[in-house]
């Protein structure tokens, strides 16, 4: 694939993906955090002292995963934690899908269902996550010759 096509391709991924983490993080922490909190239990999964932790933690969190990747700041880094946080909110909801939950999936605020679209929707979010990832690591990884010759001339 063309160096500037694939270099402008991991621009836009990581630009989108950062906003979407930036909007789910702002939907979630303009309501008191207990609402939040509420969506969690909900899934069944975490013990009450749990659930309070991730209610008042995990929208910072997505907060500042999303303005680094719009950033570009350890992209590498910032990349892996993005698709680890989608990846575990993909099996979560996948794991809730299957049992047939009736739940709201916590991703944009209250009256988000959880349902095949949101399934699909956080699916490709996961895959953007991952194809960023792999290309942040395989662009780092490239011979210093390669990268001399996508780099314009330096001028005196």
């Amino acid at each position: 694939m063309n160096p500037r096509l694939l270099r402008a391709a991991l621009t836009a991924g990581r630009l989108f993906l950062g906003g979407i983490l930036v909007y789910a993080a702002y939907t979630k922490l303009k309501l008191p955090w207990i609402s939040f909190a509420a969506t969690i239990e909900a899934y069944q999964l975490l013990p009450d002292w749990g659930v309070i932790f991730v209610a008042r933690t995990l929208p910072s969190f997505e907060l500042v995963l999303g303005l680094m990747l719009i950033a570009g700041v350890g992209l590498r880094w910032v990349a892996a934690a993005a698709s680890a946080l989608l990846l575990a909110f993909f099996l979560i909801m996948v794991r809730a899908y299957a049992l047939g939950m009736d739940i709201d999936c916590g991703c944009f605020g209250p009256g988000d269902r959880l349902s095949a679209k949101t399934l699909v929707r956080d699916g490709l979010l996961l895959a953007l996550a991952l194809g960023i990832t792999i290309a942040a690591f395989r662009r780092a990884r490239r011979p210093p010759d390669e990268k001399a010759l996508e780099s314009p001339p330096a001028t005196a």
